[in-house]
């Protein structure tokens, strides 16, 4: 079997600088697993991987859509897993920077056909959302399906409108229908790497990647998708670009929308956690005990990674 990495954490956790060391020590290249990269022209809200670091190391799975075109986890777990196979072909090491929970268990535990879409449907829910607020369609996700309401926030319109439907279209809890057909990744021996920093050091490193966000102009990047493709474009409604279109709205001063901003991203660093803290009984996992940027949690991994390559040269000598 073929050996693929997986590292996974939290946001400014230091995913991206362990990628890229462990992919250069060891021929790697890297699949992102980012439910936001994925789109076109997200650069700085997204903290995607700079130019530089690109023509470093190749970087797959970015770029995919325009931020108002939908990609589910099935749409990212069915590109990844083409790629894998075009690394495969040529005799490249896979690392998954992870930080997007549903993805990597989409492409690891298995994918999810689900219903057709009903656009119809659709709509009514979006109208709904408009009128009475996307918490109230949260609710009703927690009555279909509680587990699934667990898992999604409760802004995160396009996945709670996802989950409701799937869950009527079949009558059935989503998640239970996510079971029952799913499809589990074959032929890799699967490293999990999770980083665990200090928490007070982790919100630090937060709040100042959100305010760079902004300083780097993330309010003008907002304003030009927004003139690309409207105010309701799907995408904008991640963290940081929600904060930026309420400047651009005169909802918020750019001080009131950084502090939003900080704030939405330590509760997702909160809810990676939990998520990932799941991660942590099964086989081949291991916690490092600090930021991915620090030179013993490279060190250590890169030892994890080299006997992980190693034992199948062991057990069959």
């Amino acid at each position: 079997m073929r050996p693929l990495v997986v590292i996974f954490g939290a946001t400014a956790s230091g995913k991206t600088a362990l990628s890229l060391a462990l992919a250069q020590r060891f021929g790697g290249e890297i699949l992102s697993c980012d439910s936001v990269a994925v789109y076109r022209g997200m650069e700085l809200g997204t903290a995607k991987p700079t130019t530089a670091e690109r023509a470093r190391i190749p970087h797959h799975l970015l770029d995919l859509y325009e931020p108002d075109e939908a990609c589910t986890a099935g749409d990212w777990a069915r590109q990844t897993r083409a790629t894998l196979h075009e690394l495969a072909e040529r005799n490249k090491l896979p690392i998954i920077n992870g930080g997007t929970g549903l993805y990597l268990r989409a492409l690891l535990d298995g994918l999810f056909a689900g219903t057709a879409r009903d656009e119809h449907l659709r709509q009514l829910l979006r109208d709904r959302a408009e009128r009475r607020g996307v918490a109230s369609l949260h609710r009703t996700l927690a009555r279909l399906d509680a587990r699934a309401a667990a898992r999604i926030h409760a802004n995160d319109l396009p996945k709670v409108i996802r989950a409701i439907e799937v869950s009527l279209a079949a009558r059935a809890p989503m998640t239970e229908q996510w079971e029952a057909g799913r499809n589990g990744l074959t032929g890799y021996r699967v490293l999990r790497l999770g980083l665990d920093p200090d928490r007070t050091q982790l919100a630090a490193r937060i709040d100042a990647r959100a305010r760079q966000m902004f300083l780097a102009g993330l309010v003008e990047e907002t304003r030009g998708l927004i003139d690309r493709f409207g105010p309701e474009c799907r995408a904008l409604g991640a963290l940081g670009y929600a904060q930026a279109a309420a400047v651009l709205r005169g909802e918020l001063s750019e001080p009131e929308a950084i502090l939003a901003a900080q704030g939405g991203h330590r509760r997702y660093a909160k809810r990676q956690r939990t998520w990932f803290r799941q991660e942590t009984a099964l086989h081949n996992t291991f916690l490092l005990k600090g930021m991915g940027d620090a030179a013993d949690i490279q060190r250590e991994a890169k030892l994890l990674l080299q006997q992980h390559l190693d034992k199948p040269q062991r057990e069959v000598g």
